[in-house]
């Protein structure tokens, strides 16, 4: 008897189970194995290599009584079985076979007839009951089986397919044609006439498989049954009947909605039969009856042919004509959509026909947008646009190009919105023609109608390439009479003015733009006000307009380079004035300058430290940039000026709470300045930051 634990029985303690459970199981070699075993034959070897008293013992039956008592207990299980599930097909199909395998044949027709009382409408009863028929060669059993199974469920092509094959194998050509005019009487689907034609071409029998077809397309009047009857006549060499059946396919069903298959069809038809104009006839007969979106086929079939047999000009007008039937069924959908529009222009400019592309045009810009957004109309704008090229670069018509800018002019509701494209191409079009009082005329309109940043520099880039200044100066003041705010037009207007070296005009257009209420990018404006002043040498002027500056705004940018002009910009200027001056007076010049540079700085750190205090990265930004400079004044410069104001950067986590989500930690540098270290947990902050230091040298040790 095994005891428990003992390893030569494979049994553990649960002790020691615990422990080798607790082991890690280590894998030492992962290579696969030479030979690979798979799980079919672990199972096969399983079952070969089972102890024979575990196997379930083989029935052996020596004489008629154990026969008898054995059938007598499978038929008792049976019956038993279908008093229990009477519904389930899978049971009586299993009995009846039992009996079969017992050669009872009375039993096993006895136990079909009562599965097909239950539910004679389940077909596979009768394919099972007909084959077991069949398969112990019970003829007329197996007929009768199947002339019951279609009488009853005729409209299961599976049973009329196997009751013909019966009698086809069985060489009764009589009776399968009587049992397929049978079922030709229910009007099966296609696939049953096409089986009785094969079964007639089979036998060489041509016109009963003519006949056949006729009823065919009268029960199936569809363009498939009347190809098939077509391509049947042409292949056994009847022409004429071919095309009579082609013919009347055409009469029944021109208006089908597979009518173009027909028509390809019949027309390859006459291709084949090298009758070119019929078939001809037949493509242009099919385009002027199918509608243009089911044609598709039907113009590649046509442009192929026409390349075949066509000449140059049939060809062209064939691939143009099916597109331009593409297109009108397009624009006939939807005339707003102006891209259809443009392909369709595309295709006529192509084809090089004025009269065809100006009626195509006029038609297209007749759609106007019925809501007047701008968004619906820059598509139509452009409609316009290439109209008016077209009249001027290829119709070299220059009365009708300016018509159509007219128009176009006209059409724009320019008080709730306006294009200044169009504008523009109208005025350039008039300088082209050499008519600058045109030109001037509709950019005044312009201006005065919709006036646009567009409009207002393409003017005067025109009159300031004609050198005409005054014109300028009058379109700058209007410019800004309409946008005060637009620190670009203020710019260029004293960039005009230093061009033409006024210097008091420029001035005063700086001035009267610094006094602006609102302005779109300010910091641009001063920029180029102060470097004006500088370029003019006019430090005094320039320190006046930084102190100005200030007022406004106290951003640390303006600091920093009001800094950056005391310390540098005076240097260089006198370098270039005085060249050979001594180093003395130069060194002296240096100091100067760097003492007003930190006299700023010291304003901008005392500004930030006494009003905004909370902006302590602008703080010390700037004294990083104090401490460059500094450094780049050499020996004249001294850092420890600045370094005793540097902060320290602290790497802290701030609370970010939501009531949608679960609170969030974000982190942000914190600049500590040294006059805030007095406090008690700043000091402990140090003293921790101290530590921490001091532990990583001595980890580095």
């Amino acid at each position: 008897m095994a005891r428990e634990g003992d390893p030569s029985l494979g049994f553990l303690t649960r002790k020691e189970t615990e422990i080798k459970l607790a082991r890690p199981t280590r894998v030492k070699n992962k290579t696969p194995a030479p030979i690979q075993i798979t799980a079919e034959q672990i199972l096969r070897e399983a079952r070969e290599r089972q102890e024979s008293e575990i196997r379930p013992p083989k029935q052996k039956i020596t004489d008629p009584s154990e026969l008898a008592d054995y059938r007598l207990r499978k038929r008792k299980e049976f019956e038993d079985l279908i008093r229990r599930v009477r519904w389930n097909t899978s049971v009586w199909i299993k009995y009846a076979q039992w009996e079969e395998s017992q050669k009872d044949f009375k039993r096993a027709r006895s136990v079909w007839e009562r599965a097909l009382e239950v539910d004679y409408r389940n077909h596979t009863v009768w394919l099972k009951y007909a084959e077991v028929e069949m398969k112990n060669k019970f003829i007329n059993h197996a007929r009768n089986v199947w002339d019951r199974a279609v009488s009853l469920l005729p409209r299961i092509d599976q049973l009329w397919y196997k009751y013909i094959h019966m009698e086809e194998i069985l060489g009764n050509v009589a009776g399968a044609r009587q049992i397929f005019e049978r079922w030709m009487g229910w009007s099966p689907d296609q696939q049953g006439w096409l089986s009785y034609i094969k079964f007639e071409l089979r036998y060489n029998e041509i016109d009963r498989a003519r006949n056949i077809f006729a009823r065919f397309v009268e029960c199936h009047p569809r363009v498939s049954a009347y190809i098939r009857f077509a391509k049947f006549e042409m292949k056994n060499g009847e022409i004429d009947r071919a095309r009579n059946v082609y013919v009347t396919a055409v009469d029944k069903l021109v208006d089908d909605e597979e009518s173009e298959q027909l028509f390809v069809a019949f027309a390859e038809f006459e291709e084949k039969c090298k009758e070119t104009e019929r078939a001809r006839c037949i493509y242009k007969f099919a385009l002027d009856h199918i509608p243009k979106g089911r044609a598709e086929d039907l113009y590649r079939k046509f442009v192929a042919f026409e390349k075949q047999y066509g000449d140059r000009e049939g060809i062209e007008d064939a691939i143009v004509g099916k597109r331009r039937f593409q297109y009108e069924e397009e624009v006939k959908k939807n005339p707003y959509n102006y891209d259809s529009w443009f392909d369709y222009i595309r295709l006529e400019e192509n084809a090089g026909r004025k009269e065809r592309i100006r009626e195509i045009y006029e038609r297209a810009i007749a759609n106007v947008p019925p809501a007047e957004e701008k968004r619906y109309w820059q598509r139509y704008i452009y409609m316009w646009i290439n109209y008016a090229l077209y009249e001027e670069l290829d119709a070299e018509d220059m009365d009708r190009t300016r018509d159509v800018y007219r128009e176009c002019l006209k059409l724009i509701p320019h008080k709730k919105f306006s294009f200044a494209k169009i504008w523009l191409m109208a005025a350039q079009f008039e300088i082209r023609q050499k008519n600058l009082t045109a030109a001037r005329k509709i950019l005044g309109n312009a201006i005065g109608v919709a006036p646009k940043d567009k409009i207002f520099k393409k003017y005067i880039e025109i009159e300031l390439q004609l050198g005409n200044m005054d014109r300028c100066r009058t379109l700058y003041a209007k410019y800004l009479h309409w946008a005060p705010e637009n620190c670009y037009a203020w710019i260029k207007f004293a960039e005009l003015e230093i061009s033409l070296g006024e210097t008091e005009r420029t001035r005063a257009i700086f001035e009267l733009a610094t006094e602006q209420q609102h302005l779109d990018m300010p910091e641009l404006l001063w920029k180029a006000y102060i470097d004006f002043e500088i370029s003019e040498h006019e430090f005094a002027n320039t320190r006046a307009l930084y102190e100005k500056l200030l007022i406004r705004t106290t951003h640390y940018k303006v600091w920093e380079s009001y800094a950056k002009f005391e310390a540098f910009t005076p240097i260089e200027e006198e370098d270039e004035k005085d060249g050979e001056e001594d180093d003395e007076n130069l060194l002296e010049q240096k100091k100067q300058c760097l003492s007003k540079a930190r006299e700023i700085f010291e304003r901008a750190i005392k500004h930030y430290r006494d009003n905004a205090p909370e902006l302590k990265e602008e703080r010390a930004m700037l004294l990083e940039q104090w401490l460059m400079i500094e450094k780049e004044f050499g020996s004249i410069g001294d850092t420890s000026l600045v370094e005793s104001k540097l902060p320290k950067r602290l790497k802290k986590r701030k609370e970010i709470s939501s009531d949608e989500g679960p609170t969030t930690y974000v982190e942000y540098i914190d600049y500590i300045f040294p006059e805030e270290t007095s406090a008690p947990n700043l000091k402990i902050l140090e003293a921790a930051y101290k530590w921490k230091k001091q532990r990583m040298s001595n980890n580095e040790d």
